[in-house]
């Protein structure tokens, strides 16, 4: 699905309906500039920022919820980009009834495709952020983009992370998908190697390292 601002076609239809529009003077609104599009799913924001006077759970605060082409760039266009984000906060978009952690019904048998940026991240961090956004409110990723759950931006001082989380790890069809359109999506040059990891051993390893399942 196109999730580019949407522009009116010319046709010449609309033509004749804008000369009978303007008849006697007067201008009426063309009801198709009123008529959302809808995505496929609907789609909530969350913004995490580390508060340590609160729980991990009660630092995560829901920005917006939409499901329409027009009400994802409205909210897109009004938010900061991630690089001007504070050291330690995350965006978070998730499918409407999937909250963004591992124990999460839809998340907790799943995994995550692991992007990090270095350092000097600014221009380079929003683009694949902004490309990540539109693979997933886009469904850019064909039968596949079923497994998706939601995306994560954390920042951070060694490095900037993206990642886009699916609901099982086992499905290795989908997942190789997902990783390998993800990465033609974001043009990154074919040496740079993503690997795709599991919650269950992100969030059980013993060093600073997880294993990587799958990798592209």
């Amino acid at each position: 699905m196109a999730t580019s601002e949407p522009k009116a076609a010319d046709t010449p239809q609309k033509a004749a309906d804008t000369e009978d529009q303007q008849t006697d003077g007067q201008v009426v609104a063309n009801p198709e500039q009123y008529i959302k599009h809808p995505l496929q799913n609907k789609w909530v924001l969350w913004y995490f920022k580390t508060d340590k006077s609160k729980s991990w759970t009660e630092n995560f605060r829901l920005i917006s919820e939409f499901d329409t082409v027009e009400d994802f760039w409205a909210l897109y266009n009004h938010i900061q980009q991630p690089s001007k984000l504070g050291i330690g906060c995350d965006y978070c978009l998730f499918k409407d009834g999937i909250k963004p952690m591992w124990e999460d019904d839809r998340n907790k048998l799943g995994g995550r495709w692991l992007m990090t940026l270095n350092k000097q991240r600014h221009n380079e961090l929003d683009r694949c952020w902004m490309e990540t956004l539109l693979c997933l409110v886009g469904e850019s990723f064909d039968e596949a983009s079923e497994d998706v759950c939601g995306a994560v931006v954390n920042v951070r001082h060694k490095g900037d992370k993206i990642a886009i989380w699916t609901s099982n790890c086992q499905n290795r069809e989908a997942i190789l998908t997902i990783g390998q359109l993800y990465k033609d999506r974001l043009s990154l040059p074919t040496k740079v190697v993503i690997g795709y990891q599991s919650h269950d051993e992100t969030s059980s390893k013993s060093g600073s390292t997880t294993k990587n399942m799958y990798s592209v």
